[in-house]
């Protein structure tokens, strides 16, 4: 529920989440058999994508991306290609990170990250 909140504290607009979040969640439905729990979480996600605009793949998300990959790979701290993503369409747009997955994301250099899930 706090994220919830969380999100009902900002203006619409103001909250975006990044295209390769939106493929990971439809990968994560797609692994689920077939069943109730499934159809709810399709329509919840439905609903999340009707409501919440994306942040775009653009060239300085790919740059970001180059940077992020090679930064953690020279100091041996890798992290999966999604996750980078992110971080990348965060940096690139200047704006927080929220996640629940601070171990990942802590390592990429100047990305602020908050979590929403306490």
């Amino acid at each position: 529920m706090v994220f919830l909140e969380r999100l009902a504290s900002h203006a619409p607009g103001e909250v975006a989440i990044p295209q390769p979040v939106i493929a990971e969640i439809a990968l994560g439905i797609e692994r689920l058999p077939r069943s109730k729990r499934r159809n709810a979480l399709q329509s919840r996600f439905d609903l999340i994508c009707a409501e919440i605009p994306r942040t775009e793949w653009t060239d300085a998300v790919s740059q970001a991306y180059g940077r992020i990959k090679a930064a953690l790979e020279r100091r041996g701290s890798r992290i999966e290609d999604f996750d980078a993503a992110i971080a990348a369409h965060a940096l690139s747009s200047r704006a927080r990170l929220v996640t629940a997955n601070l171990t990942h994301m802590a390592r990429v250099p100047r990305v602020q990250i908050e979590d929403w899930s306490r």
